[in-house]
């Protein structure tokens, strides 16, 4: 946020003690020398005279002409509905806060982000250019109408000759001449834009004067060349003044080819020439940076704008169908006819055309490298020629910018931000997103081609500016909206729902530092299986004393609790909530920087990493030093499993995962097959027992949680062995049959090998032993206990082989890549811990002895069932 000026500073509350509040409206230092349009002149007049473009001119005898009053009301109505929809939400986001320069951009990239921003904002400056390319077609049109050379051979003051290339020229000098204005600031256009408004609105109150002054009347109407350069024979027309059955005989539509390009007209054409006139609603937004005050002006200026020109087309259709017969109106269809016959001020109205390009201009300062550009665009532009085919291009642009207009509001409106409290609240979501819809519809109404191609366009420049673009301080509404679904999605999880054929492990992982935990953060993530995995730790000590810790970096998840148990309990929110505890093994291994070797983070270890952002290696200290003091104590260690298993929680304890391969197992090289096993031995091996019953659920859950590591792309490669324990009555054979009956029930794959164990120690205990969890009984059993974790460990490395990962006979690396298969991770059972807390350490030293030499181990106990044999 440190780029994002706060609004608490522009009114000094967050300044200076004793500082001066200025009044609302002060956007700042400097803000009253650079905002000083008001609402009429910033908003009303832009708006106006951007809403009156070439339909008011040269174009309502067009849409009349072929779609009739009826259906010329009709498209009216639907452009105006679209375009009050947009006003609506233009209205709610210019009042939810400080609007400054950049208009339509700043408000949809302000929402939406930067990506989508810039790419509608790109539309929208296209659509522009193509509007400066319509309206100089409209003036060149209006300059022939009145001064082109007439095929007839009347002379006078007709003597410009007219044809495609003339009227390239025409309009290449004319852009010229926009072109010039343009350099010498947008000032000279602020300055200008209220003359500019009086003499359009007396062109137009010329037109209104002119159907009832003007008497009825034999008008000639100019031919002007077909589009195969054919002559048109002449034709008058007759304005009858007010006449009912002129009126009658202009109500039906009567569609006709259309004279620049000789397609046939219908209601979606003439729609796209009428709504290209109707657009220009976000003039006024586009001024925000000029504006005293941006969300009183905005919301206010355009809904007086977009009323003010409904009534004045309304107006001129009425009377226009009202006076003209249908071979006038069709002259204007046909457009060999100007307005300024029935006009004594057709001077008025060519001035006002020739005004109506020079809004096309910056909104402040001078962009030599902008205005030079977008006069190369608008020259392009000219050279299509056709002006009805250029306006359904428009059209669609617009529509494009007006429909990202309506998601960002929507997209407020649905993510229930607390600080989304517009002042102006007539809309809602409704209105959002029926104007996103109408939006969508009427651009493929009118040119299903040129729609489907703006959205591409859109699509690629938004692809284009996410890959190039950084992070921003502005806020992405996706992220409120993915908030409000997440939120909404949690609370509907039911944990009275849940059952053991969905169950997905669901990780919370406490790691010192992640520098020394590299391998088994990945390791970790392999496992969760789709589920909920948290990254954690666990600091002890007073806040105060905490502020050089890791918790000043946001990137690093931790939980300053005086015990992991709060941290185990109170994480996740209702059924998202970890049901395994993952914990480094407390063995007396250095620590290794794994940030140096992962080619991951070595390439730009302790700089940079992409967009300037620092990288992981700079946000975590380096790991601990051999030989310095533990942050826990192993009876601290011993009390979190303890504590873990208390809560229902299952426990995984990783030793050795540096040995792991980095990213995937590996077959070998050339005629080498390596073949990789992951051993699983589901009982616990300090307590041997025999018969059927030693497949509990902590076994079960073995087999899972080593059955879900397999399907894992990157350990497809690795075959499963389950080890199975025979007690010293029991007979070969059988106990591996229900094993493999089991297996087949579960769906597990795997191999399955029979081993004898348990001769000469204890087959059963009470069941006060059983609850205990305990390996000693009242000081009897201390080198007994030791002595079988001693050959269960020398039975597991006998079952390994040589070439164990990280075992004996293993070379330097923790891999032998010789001939033979290789274990490369060996899950065990992991016995409760004792229910003495005295016997904590006696304990630690049990699984240390255990699980020492094997390579990568994980001791495994599980409290929860995971498996499931029904549908």
């Amino acid at each position: 946020m440190a780029s994002e000026n706060s609004p608490l500073l522009a009114y000094r509350l967050l300044g200076e003690e004793g500082a001066a509040f200025p009044l609302p409206g002060a956007g700042g230092p400097g803000a009253a020398s650079a905002r000083k349009l008001s609402t009429f002149l910033g908003v009303v007049v832009p708006t106006v005279l951007s809403m009156f473009s070439i339909v008011v001119f040269l174009r309502i005898g067009f849409v009349v002409g072929h779609a009739g009053l009826l259906q010329a009301m009709v498209m009216l109505l639907v452009a105006y509905f679209i375009l009050a929809l947009t006003v609506l939400s233009v209205c709610a986001i210019a009042t939810n806060g400080a609007v400054r320069g950049g208009g339509a951009y700043f408000m949809i990239s302000r929402t939406l982000g930067p990506e989508v921003g810039g790419s509608i904002g790109l539309m929208f400056y296209l659509a522009n250019v193509c509007g400066c390319a319509v309206s100089l077609l409209g003036l060149v049109e209006a300059v022939l109408d009145v001064f082109g050379a007439d095929p007839t051979g009347s002379s006078g003051l007709r003597v410009l000759p007219q044809g495609y290339g003339w009227n390239l020229l025409y309009g290449s000098l004319l852009l010229g001449l926009v072109g010039g204005v343009c350099t010498l600031g947008a000032g000279l256009y602020a300055r200008a834009s209220f003359l500019t408004f009086l003499l359009v609105s007396g062109s137009l109150a010329s037109v209104l004067v002119s159907f009832v002054a003007v008497g009825p009347r034999d008008i000639p109407i100019t031919p002007r060349p077909g589009v195969n350069g054919s002559s048109v024979p002449p034709r008058f027309g007759h304005f009858t003044g007010f006449n009912s059955s002129t009126l009658k005989d202009n109500l039906g539509a009567g569609y006709a080819e259309d004279y620049t390009t000789g397609a046939m007209m219908t209601f979606a054409s003439v729609f796209a020439v009428l709504f290209n006139g109707c657009t220009g609603i976000m003039a006024g937004a586009n001024m925000s940076g000029e504006l005293k005050d941006p969300s009183r002006a905005i919301p206010l200026g355009t809904i007086v704008a977009v009323a003010y020109t409904f009534f004045i087309y309304i107006l001129l259709f009425f009377l226009s169908s009202f006076t003209c017969d249908r071979c006038m109106v069709g002259g204007w269809r046909d457009k060999g006819y100007s307005k300024s016959s029935t006009n004594d001020l057709s001077d008025s109205i060519f001035i006002g055309m020739i005004l109506a390009p020079a809004k096309v201009v910056s909104g402040g300062g001078n962009p030599w490298g902008a205005v030079l550009y977008s006069w190369g665009l608008v020259q392009l532009v000219l050279l299509a020629g056709k002006l009805n085919t250029l306006a359904a291009v428009v059209t669609v642009f617009y529509l494009v910018a007006y429909a990202a207009v309506d998601l960002s509001c929507l997209s407020l409106e649905w993510a229930s931000a607390p600080n989304f409290r517009p002042t102006f609240s007539l809309f809602s979501w409704h209105t959002c997103l029926l104007g996103v819809a109408s939006c969508l519809l009427m651009m493929f109404l009118i040119s299903p081609g040129a729609a489907g191609g703006s959205l591409l366009l859109m699509g690629l420049l938004s692809a284009l500016l996410t890959a190039r673009g950084g992070p921003s301080s502005w806020g992405y509404v996706s992220q409120a909206l993915l908030f409000h679904q997440v939120r909404k999605y949690l609370l509907r999880l039911d944990v009275r729902k849940e059952h053991v054929k969905f169950w997905r492990p669901q990780l919370l992982l406490l790691v010192g530092n992640p520098r020394g935990a590299l391998p088994l953060l990945r390791l970790a993530n392999q496992l969760k299986k789709g589920g909920l995995y948290v990254l954690g730790h666990v600091t002890l000590g007073d806040l105060g004393e905490l502020s050089s810790s890791p918790s000043s970096h946001p990137s690093w998840p931790l939980s300053q609790t005086p015990d992991a148990s709060f941290c185990i309990d109170l994480l996740g929110i209702c059924g998202m909530k970890p049901n395994t505890l993952v914990l480094g093994f407390y063995d007396d291994a250095a620590p290794q920087d794994h940030f140096l070797t992962d080619p991951a983070f070595s390439g730009h270890a302790g700089g940079t990493g992409e967009s300037g952002s620092p990288s992981l290696s700079t946000l975590f200290p380096p790991p601990r030093a051999p030989g310095s003091p533990r942050a826990l104590s192993p009876q601290d260690y011993v009390a979190t499993v303890a504590d873990a298993l208390k809560m229902n929680k299952n426990v995984v304890l990783a030793r050795a995962c540096g040995a792991l391969p980095p990213e995937r197992l590996s077959r070998g090289s050339g005629s080498v097959s390596q073949l990789h096993h992951v051993d699983v031995w589901p009982l616990n091996l300090l307590r041997p027992r025999g018969g059927p019953g030693y497949v509990d659920v902590c076994g079960l859950f073995l087999l899972q949680m080593a059955t879900i590591l397999s399907m894992v792309p990157a350990w497809h490669s690795a075959r499963l062995r389950i080890f199975l324990c025979l007690g010293p009555q029991e007979a070969p054979g059988a106990a591996e049959g229900r094993l493999r009956a089991l297996l087949s029930q579960l769906r597990i794959r795997a191999e399955v090998q029979e081993v004898v164990w348990g001769e000469g120690a204890r087959t059963g205990q009470s069941q006060e032993e059983e609850e205990e969890g305990d390996f000693v009984n009242g000081g009897r059993g201390d080198t007994e206990a030791e002595a079988l974790a001693c050959s269960a460990n020398a039975l597991v490395r006998a079952q390994q082989g040589r070439g164990a990962a990280g075992g004996p006979g293993a070379p330097e690396g923790g891999r032998d890549v010789g001939e033979g298969p290789i274990t490369v991770l060996t899950f065990l059972y992991l016995p409760r811990p004792p229910a003495d807390a005295a016997r904590y350490p006696q304990y630690l030293a049990l699984l240390d002895t255990l699980s020492r030499d094997l390579g990568p181990t994980l001791l495994v106990h599980g409290v929860t069932p995971v498996t499931c044999t029904d549908l």
